[in-house]
């Protein structure tokens, strides 16, 4: 049955009011443009909705029946709209963050930080992965975007913005102290004790490469599930660990002089090529842009 939501609009109106003069001035009609609408949609439905009376009108029974669901349409039919109006104004909406440890505390918190005080009405939703996870989740739809290390390959399917470098360096506590008294070698560190990320992860790619290159082994004594397992770990000390020199490390542990220094990574912001942002997610992709000026997207 196709039927117009005109129709239905002015039927809604006219039994909430219970007064088609009412209903006509709320909808900005006609009265008599009104009484033809409702005229139409009891023709096309085949029965009556209304009775008429001096004080105004009543449902009929089927009236009463079919104003249960019109009215539960109407109102969602409002509530997005209110939905999207509130989007708009950047009152509401949700952003959905994949994100690593070392990206979040090196990059993203304090640009959250200041859209948050922008916008308290969007939600944020974070999720902490390793490299992989985040890549896998962006692809599969369940981020908006995905803050990591930057991978040694980017899928097609994704774009790619460099937010910062980190520089990361070998830190030493509790026993070990005494190793960052001077500076030190890749072969001299691997006479004690390391720390790394499971094998799964970018960083310990990375550090596996590196250590490769010097013709060494990089061999954990030690796997932390995430980097923020890894300072506690170092200020026990328990082995040395690779953290970017801002991680925000706790006092107790000590950076360890390196020559030549490890090599620059960068933390990078990706998303989808296909997939439309909503306006919050847009918002966010602009403070961050506005953060970081002279990155721009790689192809």
């Amino acid at each position: 049955m196709d039927i117009r939501y005109d129709s239905y609009r002015a039927f809604y109106y006219a039994a909430k009011y219970q007064n088609i003069t009412r209903a006509a001035q709320f909808l900005l009609c006609n009265q008599s443009n009104l009484t033809r609408t409702i005229k139409g949609l009891e023709d096309a439905l085949g029965c009556r909705l209304f009775l008429r009376s001096n004080r105004g009108v009543v449902l009929t029974p089927e009236g009463e029946g079919l104003y249960s669901h019109i009215a539960q349409a109407m109102e969602h039919i409002r509530a997005g709209e209110e939905e999207l109006a509130a989007a708009r104004r950047l009152e509401g909406g949700l952003v959905r963050i994949a994100s690593s440890e070392i990206a979040l505390r090196c990059c993203l918190l304090p640009v959250l930080q200041r859209f948050r005080k922008q916008h308290p009405g969007v939600r944020l939703q974070i999720a902490n992965h390793t490299t992989p996870q985040a890549l896998e989740a962006l692809k599969n739809g369940l981020a908006d975007f995905a803050a990591v290390t930057a991978p040694p390959e980017l899928p097609g399917a994704l774009d790619c913005r460099t937010l910062a470098d980190i520089q990361e360096v070998p830190f030493c506590g509790g026993d070990l102290s005494f190793l960052a008294s001077e500076t030190r070698t890749l072969e001299d560190l691997t006479a004690y004790p390391l720390i790394g990320l499971g094998s799964r992860t970018l960083s310990f790619s990375f550090f596996s490469g590196l250590f490769l290159e010097r013709g060494l082994l990089f061999r954990p004594e030690i796997e932390a599930g995430t980097a923020d397992q890894v300072p506690p770990l170092v200020r026990a000390g328990l082995g040395i660990g690779f953290l970017p020199e801002n991680f925000d490390n706790p006092e107790g542990i000590r950076p360890i002089p390196l020559d030549p220094p490890i090599p620059k990574r960068s933390i990078c912001l990706l998303k989808r090529k296909s997939s439309l942002l909503s306006i919050a997610a847009r918002e966010l992709e602009r403070v961050l842009q506005e953060a970081c000026p002279a990155s721009p997207p790689e192809a």
